[in-house]
């Protein structure tokens, strides 16, 4: 390994006497145990002043429920709100709640109402005004590409075709015949319309008919109902299939995305835009052009993006800190006031304690850093936070919130169809007890974040004369706070760090995977096998 002259490989875990460690207050020269990450950490403020820092995405459907019929409402996310703000989130994504015939509900029938599953119009007002208050935001799923077949526009539309087979006379008199893609000839990515001899573009399910987002109607309809949620008090938007707006024609998508992003803040100048475009690093960079706030930072994401490739050795820890560098570098070129939206998994995702076979918690812990500890409004999956499993269909990835073992109220049972899960770790009431939890350790993680401005939104500079492919040793600043630097081991054995070059030489926070301490003497810095240090000066 490089730089052996500031850094020196320990075969052996140091061996630190607790007796003789200083202070949280003062913890340089100090070891610490896990139990010593929560009394070091402990002592950290909150000092956010944004409530775009951490976000929680929540499945209402599976996570809880308050009238006792197996689904999670609105009311139930109500309960949750003192668990959702102690744990660190500044903001709740809420997948779709709108009236829908499915369990996922991104078929949207009714675009103002909320599904009688979840509630009332009045449940939703009332968990607006309670996040409020908490300083929760709450940002809504809004799905453009696509309504359902039970939405008044294409049921009227398509009532009128199965009687109607001229083309010419349906566009002129067919109502809503432009608000979709009507054709009287099969093509790729179209549905049949049973069989009256017309096909509709459905590029997703035949379920969902794709709008024509060309369609002044439409255009006014969608500003008609950003303006009712917005008055509602919700204060933002997570936009579904950005890349799937125009198939196939990114500019038309990044046009869409402009057009969309004004509206909504000419309605209300703080109005967040978080855009899905599962796509890479290039395509994502030019969609920033539309000025849109943030788009989802898929090349990091899932079990082959570059969190996990890094954990299972297909990367050294300066490429994961590098290819943060590389990114920030090219989506300021597009749009110099982005915020990235860094995530793990989400909804479409298989869970991430699945990722790695027989891992204690290790790895799975440490990929949840690896997340919470990137630049930008940050998303967390509902159930990631206590290891939850979930793969395979799509009902399995949106498996119940797993509170308890024991409760009798509240759990949900899930989707329709949802296999059997084992889970791999404790309930969250277990974990919530155990300073070595899963639950623990992101709450730990979360903590940081919101202690430190510059940890959670600061630019990404890699000191490469520190780093190698076990230890990455980098600062962030966001040019108004204190810079930072973090100093991550990626590898399975103890490293010492000569840190005595660093601006920053005061252990403020750690992150521990494990039970082996941290130990910072004479700007020498031993961190354990996964474990990880933010220095402050």
């Amino acid at each position: 390994m490089k730089n052996t002259g500031r850094k020196l490989i320990l075969t052996a875990v140091a061996a630190v006497i607790l007796s003789s460690c200083k202070s949280a207050a003062d913890p340089v020269g100090s070891a610490v145990s896990l139990s010593g990450m929560d009394r070091i950490n402990s002592g950290l403020e909150e000092n956010i002043t944004t409530d775009l820092t951490t976000t929680y995405e929540v499945f209402l459907y599976s996570y809880y429920d308050s009238d006792n019929d197996d689904i999670g409402d609105l009311r139930g996310l109500k309960e949750k709100l003192d668990y959702i703000q102690d744990t660190g989130f500044t903001a709740i994504w809420l997948m779709p709640v709108m009236t829908s015939p499915t369990y996922h509900k991104y078929d949207v029938a009714d675009y103002y109402s909320i599904d009688p599953q979840y509630g009332t119009i009045d449940d939703f007002k009332d968990l607006i005004s309670d996040c409020s208050e908490r300083g929760i935001r709450i940002i809504l799923d809004l799905v453009l590409n696509h309504t359902s077949v039970q939405h008044p526009w294409f049921a009227a539309a398509a009532d009128y075709l199965k009687t109607h087979d001229d083309y010419d006379d349906c566009a002129a008199s067919c109502p809503y015949f432009n608000a979709y893609h009507f054709s009287r000839e099969f093509q790729n990515g179209y549905a049949a319309l049973g069989d009256s001899g017309w096909y509709y573009e459905a590029r997703f399910w035949e379920g969902m008919p794709d709008l024509n987002l060309d369609d002044e109607e439409v255009r006014e309809e969608i500003l008609s109902i950003m303006k009712y949620w917005l008055e509602l008090g919700v204060g933002g938007f997570r936009l579904d299939a950005v890349t799937s707006y125009y198939t196939g024609d990114p500019e038309k998508n990044t046009a869409f995305l402009k057009w969309l992003c004004e509206s909504g803040k000419a309605m209300r100048s703080d109005c967040y835009f978080v855009g899905e475009a599962w796509t890479n690093r290039s395509e994502i960079a030019a969609l920033y052009d539309s000025g849109i706030d943030s788009l989802f930072d898929f090349p990091f994401a899932d079990a082959n993006g570059i969190i996990h490739d890094t954990l299972m050795g297909a990367y050294g820890a300066e490429d994961y800190v590098q290819a943060q560098v590389s990114e920030q570098e090219a989506y300021i070129l597009h749009n110099p006031d982005y915020l990235n939206a860094p995530f793990y998994t989400n909804h479409d995702m298989a869970r991430s304690a699945g990722y790695y076979a027989g891992d204690d918690g290790t790895k799975t812990k440490l990929a949840g850093a690896m997340n919470l500890l990137m630049s930008g409004n940050v998303f967390v999956y509902y159930g990631e936070e206590a290891g939850m499993k979930g793969s395979g269909k799509d009902e399995n990835k949106r498996a119940p919130m797993y509170w308890s073992d024991t409760a009798q109220t509240g759990i949900c049972t899930g989707p329709p169809d949802m296999d059997t899960i084992a889970m791999k770790f404790a309930p969250l009431d277990e974990q919530m007890k155990d300073p070595y939890s899963v639950y623990s350790y992101y709450r730990n993680a979360i903590k940081l974040r919101n202690a430190f401005p510059s940890l959670a939104f600061g630019t990404v500079s890699l000191r490469d004369d520190l780093s190698d492919e076990e230890i990455a040793v980098y600062t962030k600043s966001d040019g108004i706070h204190p810079e930072v630097c973090i100093v991550m081991n990626l590898g399975g054995q103890s490293e010492t760090v000569d840190v005595s070059t660093l601006k920053q030489q005061t252990l403020a926070g750690v992150l521990l995977a494990g039970e082996e301490e941290i130990s910072l003497q004479e700007g020498k810095l031993t961190v354990p096998p996964y474990g990880i240090a933010v220095l402050k000066e």
